[in-house]
């Protein structure tokens, strides 16, 4: 509203801009909309006192959501009911939030992107230190020192309906098919450096994305579900990923769904490729955090298998070309993948109710160097090896339990059985002395294991995570919403699918 003096003596009361609400926008997209500050600028005198403090409802605030105006579906200058959870867009006369609060008689706001308090329609700011508690849910943050503690405390946390939850071993909701992405966001939450970077926002909000790319909105969304999945004060004793989930569908151009169950290992293997990209990562090792913790190196031999000939000699100078020589290459890893043996085609009554088991130790093997793995091509075939070189910090083992062809997919139910800890990678290292002298530790713990129960196929299966709280130092098994303590002894009994080890540095 534009202030004229009435008197050329007079001077202008002064003023705040406020962006135009969303009707204004319509009509003049430039126009600001001046808003006359009470007693000339001074703080309101309910500021530190306001009346309707008492009308807010925590236990209906719900900021896991999509930041959306719930009726104009804007994201620009949007603030929450405090006393509803609902979103609105502005707080100036016409804006949709000044409506609300005179329709329904709710006043209190919070400004989910400058986290200030307004009462409305009297449009001036609430100042009271009791709000803090609302802030913190909305946006969570964590000092150096509390990062540190993370995994040193299993002290149990309250919500507001009394329910004790352990911070980290929260639900995340399925929305409608995303459990296959929950498991590996909850199995990431629970990789200690990994975790840590995403918890302080510092450590990544000097990176400048290039324009146009709009992969950075993953890093940031990660941030915030990381950090409401260890807030030790939230409201509830569950979390959405929507926000999260949301930024997934967009970055990836809708190849991951929520509405559609996917594959947790393709969802992991281009959650880190494309987070390593975000983050400012390179062809370089350790240039980003997914590469420091998670990449490792191999040595790949390839040597081409000749096509079938009578004649022995003619084999054997094929053989000494240089088409068919062994051929050598360094390849880096963020997993490793192991092949389950075929089960038997045909069993018996009796055979049928068991289940084959083999050894982890025996899927290991693959990466000794001498045990060749045949790959066909459809007019060649070759014969590789594989050995370690570099071992990461955090070793991703990938078991290769569906096998897909143009008809259906199927799944091997092989168990495979495996220690929680002690597994020595020392076998499967390279013999070359700077290989050994670089690796003085070789043992792993298992931290985190995916599993799937059911028949495949999108939709006709659940997969459901096990992971070590290091502070209460205590196995736990989340599927969605469920949460429940487990015996170590049980996880081994699983269709374990994805796991993850840390290299044991004592």
């Amino acid at each position: 509203m534009a202030v004229q003096a009435e008197h050329t003596n007079l001077k202008r009361p002064l003023v705040e801009y406020e962006e135009a609400s969303s009707d204004e926008e319509d009509t003049v997209p430039q126009r600001q909309k001046r808003v006359r500050l009470q007693n000339s600028g001074a703080e309101h005198p309910l500021s530190r006192s306001c009346p309707y403090l008492d009308t807010i409802d925590r236990s209906v605030l719900d900021f896991d959501f999509e930041k959306l105006c719930s009726v104009s579906l804007s994201n620009n200058n949007v603030y929450a009911c405090l006393v509803c959870g609902k979103y609105f867009q502005g707080r100036g006369q016409h804006s949709h939030a000044y409506t609300h609060s005179c329709q329904v008689d709710h006043h209190v706001f919070l400004n989910l992107e400058t986290l200030r308090f307004y009462c409305l329609p009297d449009n001036y700011e609430i100042i009271d230190p009791s709000l803090e508690d609302i802030k913190y849910v909305l946006r969570p943050t964590f000092t150096v020192e509390h990062v540190a503690s993370v995994d040193h405390t299993s002290k149990l946390s309250i919500a507001l309906d009394g329910t004790k939850y352990l911070p980290g071993i929260v639900g995340l909701n399925n929305i409608k098919a995303n459990d296959y992405m929950n498991v590996i966001l909850h199995a990431l939450a629970h990789v200690p450096p990994f975790r840590d970077y995403f918890l302080r926002e510092e450590n990544f909000s000097h990176i400048r994305p290039p324009p146009g790319d709009q992969s950075f909105i993953l890093v940031q969304r990660l941030g915030e579900l990381f950090r409401k999945l260890w807030n030790p004060r939230n409201f509830k004793a569950h979390v959405s990923p929507h926000e999260m989930l949301q930024a997934v569908v967009s970055t990836s151009k809708k190849r991951f769904k929520i509405t559609e169950q996917g594959d947790p290992v393709d969802f992991l293997s281009w959650l880190m490729n494309t987070l390593h990209k975000a983050l400012g990562g390179t062809k370089k090792a350790g240039s980003s955090v997914v590469h420091q913790v998670f990449q490792g190196g191999m040595k790949i031999t390839t040597r081409k298998l000749p096509p079938p000939c009578d004649n022995i000699e003619d084999t054997l100078k094929l053989m000494e070309s240089e088409e068919y020589k062994r051929k050598e290459v360094s390849s880096p890893f963020l997993f490793l993948t192991l092949d389950l043996p075929a089960p038997p085609l045909f069993q018996d009554e009796l055979e049928k109710n068991i289940i084959p088991q083999i050894p982890l130790f025996d899927l290991l093997m693959k990466f000794n160097g001498a045990s060749e793995k045949e790959y066909k091509t459809h007019r060649e075939s070759f014969v590789k090896t594989f050995e370690l070189t570099k071992l990461p910090p955090y070793l991703i083992l990938y078991i290769k339990r569906f096998t897909k062809n143009n008809f259906f997919i199927e799944k091997n139910p092989t168990i495979v059985n495996f220690p929680i800890k002690d597994i020595d990678m020392a076998e499967f290292l390279s013999s070359e002395p700077e290989v050994q002298d670089a690796h003085p530790h070789t043992v792993y713990d298992l931290i985190a294991n995916i599993c799937h129960d059911g028949q495949p196929g999108a939709g006709k299966g659940v997969y459901r995570v096990h992971v070590r709280h290091k502070g209460a130092n205590q196995w736990y098994e989340l599927q969605d919403l469920h949460v429940q303590d487990l015996l170590p002894q049980m996880i081994t009994l699983a269709e374990a699918y994805i796991q993850i080890w840390e290299l044991r540095k004592d």
